[in-house]
């Protein structure tokens, strides 16, 4: 379904008066106390009209507010657009700046309706922070030269360079109105139940009524008529320069906008913003303030996480602190006239340099992300915004380039592991290393790459046939893939192998053992054999992943959570078939999974029965039989020999004949014999385990159960049995 065809009763927020008087009333007069000096601190710091940024004030809470796709989300003047609008201010005076906005807002029209406002979640954060900064510290710089009396450049550079004779110079009032404002922003969230009133309207007030009671003179808000709007006018300029500038405003509110609502949405419970409809809003919303002489409007993290904090719950705390905002300019301009430039750029001096974050800083430094983040930060003071974003875009873009075609290359001996992605960028690396190797030594070059390309199949290759001609031996061991040996049969690989249904790590040795890396004929018979290659792998493969783990265990010892009582027989995998992993399985494994009793010679089974209960403290016991077993084909057939020890220990099994011919659930009569008498087998068992004394005192006490289970081997599937009907029950799911 379209997004401007969906109602804004999808948010699931009731509107009704109640709510709204109750929640999003008295929010819309904090928004309106903050959104003020906000706004005319941005349009006296762009060198727009003071009343432009009252225009966008009212446009971004009225207009954009109704069709938010973010609702919680306020819009007004651009934080992050100041450096931009100020260049273009310079450049193309106001009212064709006010084009470019109304131009920009149909760009962001476009762009919303193709749905392409979710591809600002795939921009590298390191660049989006470091953009952010660096217009934080442009800010931070131009307010600063206002502060101290003077006029602030289009540029930081030329800013920084007004400073010295700013500093020299004696503008004592706007230095202390400055100062007042700065000091009450930082100082006032300090104080105790201090939040109902914002620190912007405090430290703007403040200095206000300083410079009233002292006489200061100073350059203060000066306010055209209400109704002298500037209407906007076609740019005179290159087309190149003008297309860039929309481009930019366009790019850069809309960045801005969707950022914050993202952001926005981890402050509350409400409904998601819906981005698409968001940079609808967006763009009607800089349309509009460009056709009546506005700045250009963007979504602020600033004023949305007021709103959120203040308890607005619906999107009519944005429209109504846009009504305030329009009553005060209209009603009451004469109280606007007394604000001193130097308090309003006080603010934007705070809020500038809070744009600049230690804490993001040392994220991105942690994961490695800094060198981007200077690289934007930098690019955006010294050349400017655009500018900025492609340096910081250029970098990141080499960095995921090089760990995408990095490589380690590691020797050990005879032994050379590379890891990573082996491309033309690092061959010349791996071969030196290869050539340091010496001669006539039987070398095994480990593969473990996710990528191999052609140059260094054939660096490889050549490596390969020059040392084997001096007397050497090469074995090439590819540990996650083929693409070496692809290539070596003239089909090289293009994308990774899709795992098979008998993957190598799992498929028994005659499945994997005569593959690509076996060795040459000239191996000794050791390495040739199954077991050997099979611990060759572990070493190579599992080892590595499973160690710290196994460390673990050998610190804290075993502490198995079941005793599992199955047969020797080579098809059952306990940990396979239980999902299981090392430390938690104490198994004991004997022809027919028997529990002897308790009088019986045998006292292996009886030693880890006692061992487990009373020293490992596990919490169930479980015997597995398993179809197809041999144990209880020579019990039915009586092939076991008399006098050999397969008869002798089969006759703990006995017992179990007697309940085999005990009537059964319909589904195991259906078994062969065999089984069936395997399943009987089972149940069997579980009652021996009673003859036990600590079982049955663990039992009564309720810190031991006993289950019986049975693995039909050729379908996979395991079953619970059930002792008093000798029957299956198929595992039940969790809850």
């Amino acid at each position: 379904m379209n997004h401007l065809q969906r109602s804004n009763a999808d948010e699931h927020t009731p509107h009704g008066p109640p709510l709204i008087l109750k929640h999003d009333l008295p929010a819309s007069f904090v928004l309106f106390l903050i959104s003020i000096p906000l706004s005319l601190g941005i349009a006296h710091a762009t060198g727009a009209p003071l009343l432009a940024g009252l225009i966008s004030a009212v446009v971004g809470g009225v207009v954009v507010g109704a069709i938010s796709g973010a609702p919680l989300q306020i819009s007004g003047p651009g934080t992050g657009l100041v450096v931009i609008v100020a260049a273009l201010v310079a450049q193309f005076g106001w009212a064709a700046t006010a084009a470019i906005t109304l131009a920009a807002g149909v760009l962001q029209l476009v762009l919303g309706l193709t749905g392409i406002s979710r591809l600002v979640m795939s921009l590298s954060p390191a660049v989006v922070h470091g953009m952010l900064a660096g217009i934080g510290i442009s800010i931070a710089v131009g307010q600063l030269v206002v502060i101290l009396g003077g006029t602030a450049l289009s540029s930081v550079p030329a800013n920084l360079a007004l400073l010295p004779g700013e500093l020299a110079s004696s503008h004592l009032g706007s230095l202390v109105a400055g100062a007042v404002a700065i000091a009450a922003l930082l100082l006032w969230p300090r104080v105790p139940r201090a939040s109902a009133v914002p620190a912007p309207l405090v430290a703007v007030g403040a200095a206000t009524l300083l410079a009233v009671v002292l006489r200061l003179e100073v350059p203060r808000v000066d306010l055209p008529d209400s109704y002298a709007l500037v209407f906007p006018e076609m740019p005179q300029g290159s087309a190149g320069s003008v297309v860039t500038a929309v481009v930019t405003v366009a790019l850069v509110a809309s960045m801005e906008s969707l950022l914050s609502a993202v952001a926005t949405d981890r402050l509350h419970d409400g409904p998601r913003a819906r981005l698409d409809k968001e940079l609808i809003a967006q763009g009607t919303g800089n349309v509009v303030a460009g056709a009546l002489g506005g700045l250009p409007i963007s979504g602020g993290l600033a004023r949305s996480s007021t709103n959120v904090a203040a308890g607005a719950k619906t999107r009519y705390s944005a429209i109504l602190q846009g009504v305030w905002i329009a009553v005060a300019v209209l009603a009451f301009p004469a109280a606007l006239e007394l604000i001193p430039l130097a308090a309003l750029a006080g603010v934007l001096f705070v809020v500038g340099l809070r744009l600049v974050s230690v804490d993001r800083m040392r994220t991105l430094w942690r994961h490695r992300e800094f060198l981007v983040y200077a690289a934007t930060v930098l690019g955006v003071v010294l050349f400017g915004l655009l500018e900025g974003v492609v340096v910081g875009l250029a970098i990141a873009l080499l960095r995921a380039l090089y760990r995408l075609t990095h490589c380690s290359v590691r020797v050990e001996g005879n032994r050379v592991c590379v890891r990573g992605s082996l491309v033309f960028l690092g061959v010349g690396r791996l071969v030196r290393e290869l050539r340091r190797l010496p001669l006539g030594q039987h070398v095994v070059l480990e593969l473990h790459v996710d990528y191999l390309d052609h140059a260094s199949y054939e660096a490889i290759n050549d490596w390969r046939e020059g040392y084997e001609r001096l007397g050497g031996l090469v074995r090439v061991d590819e540990v996650h893939d083929t693409w070496y040996d692809r290539a070596n049969q003239g089909k090289p690989g293009r994308r990774k192998t899709l795992p098979g249904p008998l993957p190598r790590w799992f498929a028994p040795w005659s499945h994997w053992q005569g593959s690509p890396v076996e060795l040459p004929a000239q191996r000794s018979s050791a390495e040739s054999d199954p077991m050997i290659l099979g611990m060759h792998e572990f070493e190579v493969r599992s080892a590595p992943l499973v160690r710290p783990f196994l460390q673990e265990l050998a610190v804290r010892g075993q502490q198995p959570q079941q005793l599992f009582i199955t047969c020797a027989d080579s098809r059952v995998v306990p940990n396979l078939i239980t999902t299981s992993g090392p430390g938690d399985l104490f198994c004991v494994r004997n022809i027919g999974n028997l529990v002897p009793m308790v009088s019986a010679e045998d006292r292996s089974v009886g030693a880890a029965i006692e061992f487990a209960v009373e020293v490992l403290n596990v919490g169930s016991i479980v015997v597995c039989g398993h179809s197809d077993c041999g144990a209880m084909k020579a019990l039915v057939k009586g092939t076991a020999a008399r006098g050999s020890h397969l008869h002798s220990w089969l006759r703990n099994a006995e017992p179990s004949l007697i309940r085999f011919h005990a009537p059964t659930s319909p589904g195991c009569a259906e078994l062969p014999v065999a089984d069936r008498l395997a399943v009987a087998n089972v149940a069997q068992q579980l009652d021996n385990l009673l003859g036990y004394p600590s079982v049955r005192e663990a039992i009564a006490a309720g810190t031991l159960t006993l289950k019986g289970m049975y693995f039909d081997i050729s379908n996979a599937r395991v079953y619970l049995v059930d002792p008093d009907r000798n029957g299956l029950e198929p595992v039940p799911s969790p809850a």
